[in-house]
């Protein structure tokens, strides 16, 4: 484990770093990892002890379950069963930014501390070339949340890994910001409808007419996916929504006609806004300022895993 005296090294992105990072995940080392949604902290999620050093780096309570990645669904269905609707999801949108959460196979290999000892498993096959890469160079399904302090900030880039984690781990590979700026859609069926754990850029709207399904929300305290705790992304000041103006005080993050310190989307693009979501936040928190505000963000669309976000940061 990388101590406080042994910074966390930053690879670019080739071969050469890919096999470093491989050979650290077989030594049952966490690496941080670009994902087209953020950068992620991934290890072998069939070894306990490695996964262990994933929630020790993130300090991350230990209810709270990670998702796997794996490289397509054939290695997907060894781990966790899938149904018809959860095919019908998977074939149209992996690789890509959707976890599917299924029961775990009778024999599945991924240690229970991966899944907060649950009888489901969060599943995903990534889009981007980093993590394929990793996953094809270490041969083992990858457990990997975000790559920053629990609670934090999610990090778009390798410098905001480095922002809270320098000395926790030994590596990250650098391949440069990010595309889709905010974590994955978790998804599930249940009882003839796919329920919605956590927004993300694959909209309900999307996984109803992929599924046939209806769409619907989850209610309840209940811990069954990553990214359910009410308070996360924390961007350690107070965090004030749906702002029209910006006091002194406050970075202002704005978005369309409301215009602050850093903005979101000046042309009102969710998209964008997206991608730059946890940027600003990163802004904000490194700022002066004693308080963060951010403008208001339609609901529609790729906004409703925007305010999703916010709404945890302002708790």
């Amino acid at each position: 484990m990388a101590h406080a005296s042994n910074p966390t090294l930053a690879r670019a992105f080739d071969s050469k770093a890919i096999a470093e990072a491989a050979a650290l995940v077989a030594a049952g080392q966490p690496v941080a990892v670009p994902t087209e949604t953020v950068y992620g902290l991934a290890a072998d999620a069939r070894n306990a002890a490695a996964v262990a050093r994933i929630y020790a780096a993130k300090g991350r309570p230990d209810f709270n379950p990670l998702i796997v990645h794996v490289p397509d669904l054939a290695a997907a269905e060894l781990l966790g069963v899938f149904g018809a609707a959860e095919r019908a999801l998977a074939t149209l949108f992996w690789p890509g930014p959707l976890t599917l959460v299924v029961p775990r196979t009778d024999d599945c290999p991924v240690a229970s501390i991966a899944t907060a000892g649950l009888a489901t498993i969060a599943l995903r096959v990534p889009g981007h070339r980093a993590m394929q890469a990793l996953l094809a160079a270490s041969g083992a399904p990858l457990a990997a949340p975000s790559a920053n302090a629990s609670g934090g900030v999610s990090p778009t880039r390798a410098s905001h890994v480095l922002a809270t984690l320098d000395g926790r781990i030994a590596l990250v590979i650098d391949d440069g910001p990010t595309t889709a700026g905010v974590e994955s859609t978790i998804a599930r069926v249940n009882e003839g409808a796919v329920e919605v754990l956590r927004p993300g850029p694959v909209t309900a709207a999307m996984l109803g007419e992929a599924s046939g399904l209806p769409v619907m929300g989850v209610k309840g305290a209940e811990i069954v996916a990553p990214g359910m705790l009410a308070s996360h992304y924390a961007p350690g000041k107070p965090v004030r929504l749906e702002a029209t103006d910006f006091a002194e005080d406050e970075f202002g993050i704005g978005f369309g006609a409301v215009r602050g310190d850093y903005d979101l989307s000046a042309a009102g693009d969710l998209t964008e806004a997206a991608a730059r979501l946890f940027d600003a936040l990163h802004a904000g928190a490194a700022s002066a300022k004693t308080r963060i505000a951010v403008a208001a963000i339609p609901a529609e669309g790729l906004g409703a895993a925007i305010n999703d976000r916010l709404s945890r940061a302002a708790v």
